[in-house]
């Protein structure tokens, strides 16, 4: 039972950081295309034990992104991707900032990060991881948190 939840959990993270999902019908949907079978009940239960929280456009957030999303809807300029690597910019002085908080997210397309000043390489697996990366981080970035 735990076992299964776990693997629910984890490709429910993976959904709402892939996808624009909100509400939990959408994310049951989704969770029952994959091959989970499981009712909205038990989505909600989840939810609740993984402190998803919505932005203020209705879309589900993960708990441990939200550092994540103030710091980059306050702080990101531009970010840009070539293969695996993405650079991403930033306000004067805020790269390290930017860095920790997407070394904190633990993502798992991400290798790691190395910040200066202004600008942060993010190296991920590979074009792909980055491209989901990148997706995940524009996403954030035009959001804001629903208080």
């Amino acid at each position: 039972m735990v076992k299964r939840r776990n693997n629910r959990q984890d490709a429910i993270r993976d959904i709402v950081r892939g996808q624009s999902i909100r509400t939990q019908k959408a994310l049951v949907d989704e969770l029952q295309s994959i091959g989970f079978n499981c009712t909205q009940a038990t989505v909600s239960r989840d939810i609740a034990d993984m402190g998803l929280r919505k932005l203020q456009e209705g879309i589900y957030v993960l708990a441990e992104d939200l550092h994540l999303q103030r710091m980059v809807s306050e702080f990101v300029i531009s970010i840009d991707r070539a293969n695996n690597l993405v650079v991403i910019r930033s306000q004067p002085g805020t790269a390290p900032g930017v860095a920790a908080a997407v070394d904190a997210a633990c993502l798992p397309e991400v290798k790691g990060s190395v910040a200066g000043n202004d600008t942060i390489l993010v190296i991920t697996d590979d074009s792909e991881a980055a491209e989901d990366f990148v997706n995940l981080i524009l996403k954030l970035r035009n959001s804001t948190l629903l208080h």
